[in-house]
């Protein structure tokens, strides 16, 4: 409490000075105490030592769930900074600035707000709990207008400093039944200003101390139990705070027989309706009763029922355990996802094809399995046949090749870059899908900017592979025949390798040729007379030379089928490969980090929210 003068103590609390000493309540009996000890113990004592007999036990709860939610609320709200707004953390950044001013504080203390309706009678109830006319009644309205508290021990002078009570506003009991009730030792009970005052600044002191305080006994009259004001202002979005909530229905006095039952039930009735849970049958929640404070009648009850909560000594925490209950709730959206979102195996195989679509892996694989026939063919084949096919490769008009392409249509298809930014986009919306809207929007921001340069990392990997067209994939004309699969430093294309029997396959084919070249000889050296005549031999060693060759070629071309498609196999895999890795670098691993971070977050949600005292 605040000093103040003789004359304010004499006249304000009754206060008397008898031979030169205060004999209030506080004082005397912190001198008698004093004075015991001195007797009990004649040592000589330090003001230190009066001092810590002063201290109040801080509010630290050792067990329960409340400090692990309030840890998990915590790195929650850490962990979000960066993906959430301020605005969005605001209310669980208030509830853990609250939760740790409480906790600071006193446990030995339960603070109660009296509220109410203009003339619903709760400065009448607050002093009936007092015992003492504390708060000021009568007909002018408002006839409360600041806060008002009573403490019935001493060390609340820090929760009440946390209110903003004035010294000159707090109060003790009386001596009499209710200051010496031991079970409402602990007890500090506050009178509010009306919640429904003509007074703007009424309303917001309503308004501050009920966030601050540790439950709230809300008064109501027989006329005003239904008043929407107080339903949809109050008690609905106060519904999650049901355990530390008495609701009174004062008054009762002026109800014939049992018009006071009628109301009191649909005063329940209402209270269902705004999803508040009644504390019957043992069931936890809020207590709803009636009395008549102007008489007394059913003033005792609520006193006992007081007795037994502020004894309990669960009500702060409690109330902070509803505080996170309430900031939970308005967080659910940006946290809890629809069905179960990620990057299954399924999504990365599709953007994996269609990164090697974009950057030509089976056109390499065609490719390479083309050059490595086309290598077997050169040396297998006939020489007469390659001879043809030089030909036809000059590029004259007319050739193959030329007609050819003279016949390609003109490419419809998108381009590569066009495909890349596809592939993106299809994989940042099956990762994102079900998120909520800020993780969702993190997931995409982090797939489009690790595809910035993913496009010309693609072409990089072609032109090194040597695939068709690399280089020129930008504007998606691919064109050119590079038909290499690997390439050697410097960008030149590297030669496929050759299988072992090659060798001797181009021995047969040359001893076909040497057969063909020798029996031709034979016949035009009989022709001309210089040999002597003999048709059979010599045309059969050119006809064996002659139907040598191509079966010859036949053969190798039979024997390369399966060895060039592997080649060509092999080639479309380290392409394909070499691609997934730049997409799994570049977009997939951030996508990736983003999920994980998120997983991480929902973790603490759930764990914040797996302890709810209030169902939500």
């Amino acid at each position: 409490m605040t000093a103040v003068t003789d004359e304010d103590q004499s006249k304000g609390s009754g206060t008397r000075k008898r031979d030169g000493r205060w004999d209030d309540g506080l004082i005397a009996r912190r001198a008698a105490a004093a004075r015991t000890r001195r007797a009990a113990d004649p040592a000589p004592r330090t003001p230190d030592d009066d001092e810590a007999d002063l201290q109040v036990e801080a509010y630290a709860p050792a067990g329960g769930p409340l400090p692990t939610r309030l840890d998990a609320l915590r790195e929650l709200v850490g962990l979000s900074r960066a993906r959430l707004d301020r605005e969005t953390l605001a209310e669980a950044g208030r509830v853990l600035d609250e939760a740790a001013a409480r906790q600071r504080l006193s446990s030995r203390h339960t603070v109660i707000a009296v509220a109410g309706a203009t003339g619903s009678g709760k400065s009448t109830l607050f002093n009936a709990l007092a015992g003492a006319p504390i708060s000021d009644t009568g007909l002018r309205r408002p006839t409360t207008s600041q806060p008002i508290a009573c403490s019935w021990t001493d060390g609340a002078a820090g929760l009440l400093d946390r209110l903003a009570v004035p010294g000159r506003l707090r109060r003790r009991p009386h001596p009499g039944p209710a200051a010496f009730d031991e079970a409402l030792q602990g007890l500090v009970l506050v009178d509010l200003p009306d919640h429904d005052s003509a007074a703007t600044e009424h309303r917001e002191q309503v308004d501050r101390v009920l966030a601050l305080v540790d439950a709230v006994i809300w008064v109501v009259d027989p006329e005003k139990y239904a008043d929407a004001a107080l339903h949809e202002r109050y008690l609905r979005p106060l519904a999650g705070y049901a355990e530390v909530t008495f609701v009174v229905l004062n008054q009762t006095d002026r109800l014939p027989g049992e018009a006071a039952d009628l109301v009191l039930d649909d005063l329940r009735r209402l209270l269902d309706e705004d999803g508040i849970a009644l504390g019957e049958h043992g069931e936890p929640g809020a207590t709803v009763m009636s009395l008549s404070a102007l008489t007394g009648d059913g003033v005792p009850e609520l006193r006992e029922l007081i007795g037994r909560f502020v004894q309990d000594r669960t009500a702060a925490a409690r109330r902070l355990s509803a505080d996170i209950d309430a900031a939970a709730g308005r967080l659910r959206p940006v946290y809890v996802a629809e069905g179960r979102p990620g990057l299954g195996e399924a999504a990365r195989e599709e953007f994996t094809d269609r990164l090697a679509e974009a950057v030509g892996a089976t056109a390499a694989g065609q490719a390479a399995e083309r050059e490595w026939r086309r290598n077997a063919s050169r040396a297998c084949g006939t020489p007469w046949l390659r001879l043809w096919r030089w030909y036809e490769n000059r590029g004259l008009p007319g050739s193959l090749d030329r007609m050819g392409q003279a016949l390609t249509p003109p490419e419809e298809e998108p381009t590569a870059r066009q495909r890349v930014e596809q592939a993106v986009r299809i994989v940042a919306d099956d990762a994102a899908g079900g998120l909520p809207g800020p993780w969702a929007q993190a997931v995409r921001e982090a797939a489009f900017t690790g595809a910035q340069g993913l496009s010309e990392a693609l072409d990089d990997l072609a032109v090194k592979a040597g695939a068709p067209g690399a280089g020129k994939r930008g504007g998606g004309t691919e064109t050119g025949r590079n038909t290499a699969v690997g390439a050697l430093p410097g960008g030149r294309p590297a030669k496929p390798p050759r299988p072992a029997w090659w060798p001797a396959a181009v021995l047969a084919q040359a001893s076909m040729t040497l057969l063909q070249i020798f029996g031709g000889l034979w016949l035009v050296g009989q022709i001309v007379g210089v040999l002597e005549p003999g048709l059979v031999v010599p045309a059969l060693v050119m006809l064996a030379g002659v139907v040598g060759g191509p079966l010859v070629e036949w053969a190798c071309a039979a024997a390369i089928r399966g060895p060039a498609r592997r080649y060509g196999q092999d080639a479309e895999r380290r392409l394909r490969e070499a691609a997934a890795g730049c997409g799994r670098a570049r977009v997939l691993d951030p996508v990736s980090a983003e999920l994980a971070r998120y997983r991480e977050v929902r973790e603490r949600y759930v764990t914040v929210t797996e302890f709810s005292t209030t169902g939500r």
